[in-house]
Order: C-alpha cells, then sequence, then structure tokens
C-alpha cells in the first residue's frame, strides 16, 4: 500500500505530537554529503533514567543510550556519505538508536532494515525517515538472539561496545546477519572494550581494517575509530 506525500506529513505530524507529549524533543540539522538532513532525539537521555523500574533494569541493564546522538554515529553516519559506495546493497544496522546512519545510507540508495532492542527508539526511526524523506524497514533485533533470517552485504553499528557482556553477542550477531563475502563498519570512540571485541572478531575469523576519524561538532573533539569486519576467507583490502 502506498502512501501519499500528504499522508507521510500527516503521519509525521501525529508521530511528533505523540513524542512530545512523551518526551523532551530536540531536532538538529546535520550536513552530509552536501545534502542537510534532520534528525529528533531526546533532548536529556539521563532524564529518561527514572522510567527504568528496578524489574526492568534487572531483566536486561537496558539503559536509554538510545535517544541521545553520539559522536560515533555521526561519524560513521559522514563515513557512509562520503566514502562508501552503498547505493542498490541491502544493509542492515544494530543498535540504530535514532536512526542517524541508516537514514543516510537509504538517502544514498542502500535497501535499509534499521534494527535496535528500544521499541521507543524504532518510533523515532520512522520519524527520521519521514522526516529526511527516505524509505527504509525497521524490526525490534535483540542481538543477544538473532531471529533475523536474512543476510545483508554490510552492516552498520556506531557505540555499541560498551558493555563487556555484549561483545562476544555482537561478535555472533554480525557472523550471523553477514552475507559471506559482507563486511561489517562499527564506530567508536576508542573506548578500551573495543580491543577485546577485536581480539574476539579475530578469534572468530574476522579481519579488521581500522580507519581514524576525529568528530569535531562539539564542545571538545572526539576521536572515533571505524572498524571495518570482513572474513578472512573473503578479506578485502
Amino acid at each position: 500500500m502506498e502512501i501519499s506525500r500528504e499522508g507521510e506529513g500527516s503521519e509525521r505530524q501525529l508521530l511528533y505530537k505523540a513524542l512530545a507529549a512523551e518526551y523532551d524533543l530536540a531536532e538538529t540539522s546535520y550536513t552530509f554529503g552536501a545534502h542537510s538532513f534532520s534528525f529528533l532525539s531526546v533532548r536529556d537521555s539521563y532524564a529518561l533514567l527514572d522510567r527504568i523500574s528496578p524489574e526492568e533494569f534487572v531483566k536486561d541493564e537496558q539503559m536509554p543510550y538510545w535517544a541521545e546522538i553520539w559522536p560515533s554515529a555521526i561519524t560513521l553516519s559522514s563515513f557512509i556519505a562520503d566514502e562508501l559506495p552503498v547505493e542498490g546493497l541491502h544493509v542492515i544496522e544494530i543498535g540504530a538508536g535514532v536512526g542517524m546512519a541508516s537514514v543516510v545510507a537509504a538517502w544514498k540508495g542502500a535497501r535499509v532494515l534499521v534494527t535496535d532492542y528500544s521499541l521507543e527508539a524504532l518510533r523515532f526511526v520512522r520519524y527520521n525517515a519521514l522526516r529526511n524523506k527516505v524509505l527504509l524497514e525497521s524490526e525490534r533485533l535483540d542481538w543477544r538472539l538473532v531471529q533475523c533470517r536474512e543476510q545483508f552485504d554490510l552492516l552498520f553499528a556506531a557505540d555499541v561496545l560498551y558493555e563487556r557482556v555484549n561483545l562476544l553477542p555482537i561478535v555472533t550477531a554480525i557472523d550471523k546477519l553477514l552475507k559471506p563475502d559482507g563486511v561489517a563498519y562499527l564506530a567508536d570512540p576508542r573506548r578500551r572494550l573495543a580491543e577485546q571485541f577485536l581480539e574476539l572478531a579475530a578469534e572468530n575469523n574476522f579481519s579488521i581494517t581500522p580507519f581514524q576519524r576525529k568528530y569535531s561538532g562539539g564542545k571538545q573533539a572526539v576521536s572515533v575509530n571505524i572498524y571495518k569486519m570482513t572474513r578472512q576467507s573473503t578479506a578485502q583490502s
């Protein structure tokens, strides 16, 4: 079923109204690939901590990291826009948050599936897709138990290496979700945990190529590494 531009505008307005009733929102403009984008996020993600009950935290230790746009996501989005050919490729983003990198990939012509564990995050993803006039699909995904049977040409993730307990599940998820010759790109602000992740990835037959970048759009510059992961048997230069 196709939705008209008027229908898309109406849906976006209704969705914004619903989100504004629940969150203190921030809408920020960014330029990637000489194109202007606008992304909706939560103004203060830490304000959401009070919404997490002790029972929910014990269940899965879910924190509202999805609600904020992090330097790694901005850096990865710039990398996709300026340096990565994605047109016509089947792409998945894990831990997508508000979906910045996925929106940029869709704008460049990729066929994109956006995933996050938080259903609230996917509402922001939907808004940002409508706001930037791109087509993409979204669904909930738990990287600890990947049930998606599709495999993808490219996988993106930004700032997901923040809990030691998640490192091996993320490696396993990438292995399940990538085609045999697929490539993953993970952006990380040079956390120490990233070194442990890279060791696990190597143990699981991945080769790593790092790209060093720096995000200078905030109060202070943030060094970000983008790790290109390929299977060793089909490693690319």
